[in-house]
């Protein structure tokens, strides 16, 4: 079964099936939805929770073994795959088939993926869990459709805004729904339910002393890299969750190793961010991040985001933030050691 984003917390609330598939590019949307499910697990007397992260080398036997501890231990369980490519592989493609044909009892499979392209749809292990459980493809709202996306999250929290001041909004965080829910709450915790009028989004934005995600991404892509430092200590300091920080560095980061490609091919770089639907206001940063990189830099860092994500997740040893710092140093454009190849 398929669902719209806005159609799972009804779904939730009625019924819960034996898998969900939830898959988008958009870190809050996906954080957003995953949650959703979580918590309605948990409020069906599920206790039980075990993480499947997977990566080059996973095992897809734990995927059967986690099936087979369900029944020895006779206890519910929420079963977290967490899959970054969007494609699990022929061996991944035959666990899921075989788990949706026999879903185990006192389980509820959760996979959070990366956005799953056409043909991986058209595969037989999506088919599979979509005939079997929910499917959740989560998409961005279109440049036209933010500021109704910023308005109908606003009116979620009790909040009431003019479309001058909405607009304001979506004007600022360009598209980045991260941004846009940190802002939105930032202003509930200024002005409550009071309605907000253009004049008090721009003494918000003006008199913000906060370091953002959003921020940091373009800070960096500009080169400028004592901002940039100053910009992850902040976030840092205010308890931002490193994975959030990361997140948005790799979308970014893989997103401008696309559209290297796609240069370095021959388009030209207006069609290739038109093509990347690169904001007006972004495209001078962009451009320069395209400047100072090449694809196979890019490709490089996006390695290192692969590496920060296992320090996160306690699989290597290490600390993310210290690597999230030269990550953000690269892109720059700091080289961390003369003479070394690449980045």
């Amino acid at each position: 079964m398929k669902l719209r984003g806005e159609q799972l917390a009804g779904h939730l609330a009625r019924e819960l099936v034996p898998i969900y598939l939830i898959s988008g590019d958009e870190p809050l949307q996906l954080a957003e939805a995953a949650d959703a499910v979580r918590r309605a697990v948990r409020e069906r007397g599920f206790t039980g929770r075990e993480i499947l992260s997977v990566e080059k080398s996973f095992d897809w036997n734990r995927l059967a073994s986690a099936a087979s501890e369900l029944s020895l231990f006779a206890e519910q369980r929420l079963i977290e795959l967490r899959l970054p490519g969007g494609k699990p592989g022929d061996a991944g493609g035959k666990a899921l088939r075989a788990w949706a044909e026999n879903p185990p009892d006192e389980c509820v499979l959760l996979i959070v993926s990366a956005k799953i392209d056409a043909s991986a749809r058209r595969s037989k292990w999506f088919q599979a869990l979509e005939r079997s459980g929910v499917v959740v493809q989560l998409w961005p709202p279109k440049p036209n459709e933010l500021a109704g996306w910023i308005r109908q999250r606003m009116q979620a929290r009790g909040m009431r805004a003019s479309a001058e001041a909405v607009a304001l909004l979506a004007e600022r965080v360009e598209g980045n729904l991260l941004a846009a829910a940190q802002e939105i709450e930032k202003l509930h915790l200024l002005y409550g339910e009071k309605p907000l009028e253009l004049p008090d989004v721009v003494a918000a934005v003006a008199d913000s002393a906060r370091f953002n995600i959003y921020e940091l991404v373009d800070t960096a892509l500009s080169g400028d890299a004592s901002r940039s430092v100053r910009t992850l200590r902040g976030l840092q300091g205010e308890g931002i969750e490193p994975v959030l920080v990361l997140w948005a560095l790799a979308r970014e980061i893989r997103q401008l190793a696309g559209m290297a490609l796609e240069m370095e091919s021959g388009s030209p770089p207006d069609q290739v961010m038109r093509q990347y639907r690169v904001w007006e206001q972004r495209k001078p940063v962009v451009r320069q991040g395209l400047q100072r990189h090449n694809r196979s830099r890019w490709q490089q860092m996006l390695r290192r985001a692969a590496r920060i994500d296992r320090l996160i997740k306690g699989i290597d040893k290490g600390n993310p933030w210290d690597e999230l710092l030269q990550l953000v140093l690269l892109m720059a454009g700091i080289r961390l050691f003369k003479g070394a190849a690449g980045v």
